[in-house]
């Protein structure tokens, strides 16, 4: 009888593992493409829908009258440069848009992009967790994410508004902005992310662009400190300036 018993806990205890193993590493079967590594914008298409120019975001009346009154300032000498001359973020969508590299990082549980640009880290939860019902607003919001086949998509919500929505400074969007990206590879070393952004506040409807990246399999994320030896300057109005002396 007691050697029934171990017999029983034995194949007990295999079934746990046989179980929970799987689990662990759900997120991330080894069946899925590799889109770890080191990658860098492509210049020239860095947000284009697809075939032509951009799209430009449609604006609600509010936020197309916060346009106009930036671009008023704009004519009167003001907003000539934008809070990344006092080495701001820009948060997203923009920080994705930097002409410096990014690497993706895939962990059991999360996907982690470490950009070179103002030192910035995304982290992408992919452990089946959802949105916080009320998230902090920050820069970069908070993330999850799923594979949809060969396509990692990642979902996001919680941005502060202090941030722009982009093409320009004027272009604001509330803290209710939602983007969903969508990670494939096209080719080997080339990656297309489609990023479509929806804000019932701000945008009349959701708009998408494309931008292509390109893997760089020795390359290294390099420190960058846009403090250090930072001459560029933007005042309170938005006046571009440079410090001549330190």
């Amino acid at each position: 009888m007691r050697k029934s018993n171990r017999c029983v806990c034995a194949l007990l205890t295999v079934c746990m593992v046989a179980i929970t193993v799987p689990a662990a590493a759900a997120d991330a079967p080894a069946s899925k493409p590799d889109l770890s590594g080191v990658w860098e914008v492509t210049m020239g298409v860095r947000t284009r829908p697809g075939a032509g120019m951009p799209e430009q975001p449609s604006l609600t009346p509010e936020y197309a009258q916060k346009l106009a009154a930036f671009k008023a300032t704009q004519a009167q000498g003001e907003n000539q440069d934008t809070p990344q001359a006092n080495c701001v973020p820009p948060g997203m969508p923009g920080i994705m848009n930097q002409p410096y590299p990014m690497e993706l990082l895939f962990t059991p549980g999360k996907v982690t992009i470490v950009i070179e640009a103002y030192s910035q880290t995304r982290r992408i939860f992919t452990d089946g967790r959802k949105h916080p019902e009320d998230p902090d607003l920050t820069y970069n919001g908070h993330s999850i994410g799923h594979w949809d086949g060969d396509t990692l998509v990642v979902d996001s919500v919680g941005f502060t508004p202090d941030t722009a929505l982009g093409p320009s400074q004027g272009y604001r969007h509330s803290d209710q902005m939602h983007i969903v990206e969508r990670f494939r590879l096209s080719a080997p070393d080339t990656m297309e992310v489609v990023t479509t952004i929806d804000d019932p506040k701000a945008l009349s409807k959701p708009f998408s662009g494309t931008k292509v990246l390109k893997r760089h399999q020795d390359w290294d994320i390099a420190e960058y400190i846009c403090e250090q030896n930072n001459r560029n300057l933007s005042d309170d109005k938005g006046k571009a300036g440079i410090i001549l002396t330190h």
